[in-house]
């Protein structure tokens, strides 16, 4: 499998704004080759970029703009290959069964145990993606980027992030481990940045999307987290700044076609 990805975003700052990116391909090493381009310029200038990788293989690129500035990025990769299925270890099955930010599964709890009373294991995280895949209506621009699984379960719409913090927070009020990961998804449309879920069962992360926007096998990973705290694609830390505009692309050789019942891990 090739899958050529890119994103392109400009956004103005302040002075002394941190700024931090996550549109790199996760783990790169994992692939048979990556072959990839980052470009990081302020006020036409190529900036100092640091990269930091924490243990799920999420890359980050950490930049300062000393005076309010323009910022242009462009990012393109093409991956052959797929990679191993991530692993779990001890951590993650007690870090990602706690209720967070936008997933505040101890407020939900009772609407698990009504919805969805004798379902265990696979036919639990089934159900709940199917239930969350009915339920919502995909109407872009309708949350706030403060709305959690709670307000998305009131409001019952949302976009690919309300849909995989609302499978999360409920799957987590059941016990199972559950998590964000941020890809690249060939077929989506409108194409953007996209948002899924990892769940623990039977010793293995399986991939689900109750979105249905896009085919699994060949989405690809940038970053893995609680919830989109921890895998938004650009943030800041200090200062602030405004997007102006984001291209985000992604393709692969042969697209295959989506079969929800099928068990697939993120590669």
């Amino acid at each position: 499998m090739q899958r050529t990805v890119s994103a392109d975003l400009s956004a103005t700052t302040v002075a002394g704004t941190a700024v931090v990116l996550s549109i790199a391909v996760a783990g790169p090493g994992a692939y048979r080759s990556v072959e990839e381009d980052l470009s990081v310029l302020v006020d036409g200038e190529p900036a100092q970029v640091r990269e930091r990788q924490d243990g799920d293989g999420t890359r980050l690129h950490l930049l300062t703009t000393a005076r309010a500035s323009t910022l242009r990025v462009h990012y393109r990769a093409t991956v052959t290959g797929v990679a191993a299925p991530a692993s779990g270890d001890d951590l993650d099955l007690v870090r990602y069964v706690r209720p967070s930010r936008y997933c505040e599964s101890d407020k939900i709890l009772p609407t698990a145990y009504a919805q969805f009373p004798h379902l265990q294991g696979l036919d639990l995280v089934h159900g709940v993606r199917d239930w969350v895949s009915r339920e919502l209506s995909y109407v872009p621009g309708s949350s706030r980027f403060t709305d959690g699984a709670a307000d998305t379960l009131l409001a019952r719409r949302g976009v690919c992030r309300d849909y995989a913090h609302l499978v999360i927070a409920l799957l987590r009020a059941r016990d199972v481990p559950a998590r964000l990961a941020s890809v690249y998804a060939p077929g989506l449309n409108p194409m953007d940045f996209h948002a899924v879920v990892e769940v623990w069962v039977d010793g293995a992360w399986h991939l689900v999307d109750a979105t249905g926007l896009a085919p699994r096998a060949c989405m690809l990973r940038i970053g893995t987290g609680r919830d989109a705290a921890d895998t938004a694609f650009l943030s800041t830390v200090g200062g602030s700044l405004q997007l102006s505009s984001l291209v985000v692309t992604a393709t692969v050789d042969d697209l295959p076609m989506e079969d929800s019942a099928q068990h697939l891990p993120l590669r």
